[in-house]
This record gives C-alpha cells, sequence and structure tokens, in this order.
C-alpha cells in the first residue's frame, strides 16, 4: 500500500532557508575572523569566497538528496515531495551562489590589483577573470552556478527533465573548480596537489552537504529515513576518511615541516580547520545515531552543526587564499 504523502508545515517548509542563511552567515562571520586575525586575504574577498563556498556546498548536498531518497513505487509519493522541496530550495541557494561569486570575483580581482573595488575598469576585471587561472576557475563557477539554476528551473517546470545526476555532478565540479586553481596550481608537486585538493573538497562537499540535507529536509520522514540513512551513512564515512587524509597530504606538500604547523598562520588554519573536521566528525556520527534511533528531536541540534558546517568552510575559505 503506498503511504500518502506527507504534507510539510509551515517551520519545515522555511527550514532550508533558515539554515541556509545561518549556515551562510556563520561562514561570513568564520571568514571575516580570521581574515582580521591573519591579515591572509581582504576581508571582502575572504567573505564572498566563505559565502560562495558554503552555497555550493548546500547545492551539493541538496542535489544528493534526489539520490539518497527513494522515490518509485511504495515510496513514490513522499520521495517526490522531498525531491521537490529540495529542488525549490536549490533555487535561491544557486542564486545566492551565482552572485557571491560574480562579488568574488570583483573583491578578488581588487585584492590582486591592489586597488579598491570602486577603482576597477571593465577591462581591469576582464583581465584579471581572463588571464589568471584563479580568475578564469571563478568565471567557471559562476557558469557551473548559472548551469545548476537553470537546471533546477527545469526541473521545476517538468519534473523529471533533468537528471538529478546531472545537478549533482554540475554543483560538484562548481565546488571543486575554485579550490583546484588558486594557490594549489603554483604548489612545487602540481599535479599531485590538484588531485589532492580535488579529492578533499569533494569528499567534504558530498559529505557536510548530504548532512545538512538529511538533517534539514529528511530527519522527520521516518518512512523514508530508514532508507536513505544507510546510503548516506556510507558516503558520508568515506568522505570524513578521504577528507582526513587528503587534508593531511595537502599540508605536507605545501608546508616545509611539523614546525611550520605553529609558526605560519598557513599552519594554524590546517590545525584550526582539522579540530574542526574532528568535532564536526563526532557530530555527525551521532546525528547518524540520532536519526537512525529517533529517540531525540533531531531538529534541536541541527543549528549547531549546520553552524560549525559553516565555520569550518569559512576556515576552508582562508585557508584556500592563505599562501604557505
Amino acid at each position: 500500500m503506498t503511504r500518502p504523502a506527507a504534507r510539510p508545515d509551515t517551520t519545515e517548509r522555511l527550514a532550508p532557508f533558515v539554515w541556509t542563511g545561518l549556515a551562510v552567515g556563520a561562514a561570513l562571520l568564520a571568514a571575516v575572523a580570521v581574515g582580521s586575525l591573519a591579515g591572509s586575504a581582504e576581508v571582502g574577498a575572504l567573505a564572498s569566497r566563505s559565502a560562495m563556498d558554503t552555497a555550493a556546498v548546500a547545492a551539493v548536498g541538496l542535489s544528493l538528496t534526489g539520490i539518497l531518497v527513494p522515490h518509485t513505487g511504495r515510496f513514490a509519493r513522499d520521495g517526490e515531495a522531498v525531491v521537490r522541496r529540495a529542488d525549490r530550495a536549490i533555487l535561491p541557494v544557486a542564486g545566492f551562489w551565482l552572485v557571491t561569486t560574480l562579488v568574488s570575483i570583483l573583491f578578488r580581482a581588487a585584492d590582486g590589483y591592489g586597488r579598491p573595488v570602486g577603482t576597477l575598469t571593465a577591462g581591469d576585471i576582464g583581465l584579471w577573470a581572463t588571464r589568471l587561472a584563479a580568475g578564469r576557475g571563478l568565471v567557471l563557477t559562476a557558469l557551473c552556478a548559472l548551469a545548476v539554476l537553470g537546471c533546477v528551473v527545469a526541473r521545476l517546470r517538468r519534473p523529471g527533465s533533468v537528471p538529478v545526476r546531472v545537478l549533482l555532478v554540475v554543483a560538484l565540479l562548481g565546488a571543486l573548480t575554485p579550490a583546484v586553481t588558486g594557490h594549489t596550481g603554483s604548489s612545487p608537486d602540481h599535479q599531485l596537489a590538484v588531485v589532492m585538493v580535488a579529492l578533499h573538497v569533494g569528499a567534504a562537499a558530498l559529505w557536510v552537504g548530504g548532512l545538512g540535507a538529511m538533517l534539514v529536509l529528511v530527519a522527520r520522514q521516518r518512512f523514508l529515513l530508514e532508507r536513505a540513512l544507510p546510503r548516506f551513512s556510507r558516503i558520508a564515512t568515506a568522505g570524513l576518511v578521504m577528507a582526513a587524509i587528503t587534508g593531511v597530504v595537502n599540508a605536507a606538500l605545501r608546508l616545509p615541516g611539523l614546525g611550520d604547523l605553529l609558526s605560519s598562520g598557513y599552519g594554524q588554519l590546517v590545525i584550526a580547520k582539522t579540530l574542526a573536521i574532528a568535532v564536526l566528525g563526532g557530530l555527525g556520527g551521532l546525528a547518524r545515531g540520532r536519526l537512525r534511533a529517533g529517540t531525540v528531536p533531531v531538529l534541536r541540534w541541527a543549528g549547531l552543526e549546520v553552524t560549525l558546517m559553516a565555520v569550518t568552510i569559512g576556515l576552508a575559505a582562508a585557508l584556500s587564499q592563505t599562501a604557505p
């Protein structure tokens, strides 16, 4: 027998937007604080990069929901309702991602020229965005955000017109591009560094974004959660292990020695990010246990976990723009 689709109340419908706003705000605060303390980049460039990365991770996680949640057979009505809510949430997230990427181009160009944003001409911005790898990477990210926006509009108008796997791949590509075209591109071990940072960002985006989407969209749907949680647990475990291993390799490639972990701003950011990932991994394990048991109101704890996710993304943004 097909289970009737659960009608979400107003709080549940607004939840994706509330948590997205909370995550973006926390990432911005983390970026501003770290940027002010470390002096690694202009605060505007760092804050816009943090907001951009947060939106990218949210888009990846929301896209992943359509793969994790069953929506055929007896799960059709409930599953399709969750996937539909995920698509509606991606719409403002992708729009925000596109805007923050364009803003990031402006701030990064101004930082590169060493001039205020208001003094840049269109030619200056175009030159920076086309001649430098970092600029071309951000342009590609903007195109990916625009593609995600177009795909989700098509899906909302005609469900199933764009496969959800296409949406996920495009979102992942947009999330990876800024990382592999940043300081990693100038690493002495260029090819290894690019591969490691791509694996690191991809694993973290799937793990963190998927956890956020599960907490916000699926936690209350016990009928679907029993099927989606085992799938996500495998992804989360692999993502956590991959993020940890590649993070260590990336730090080893970029730091001359262990002493630089404490003596350099880059090393201190590595330590802070490592601690945040460790705590987030512990909270993620507790969240999966609570989701499986269904004994604790998970959404009461979701704010803490989403905030920590965003702070971690803010630290990662600062790290990506800090030279060793």
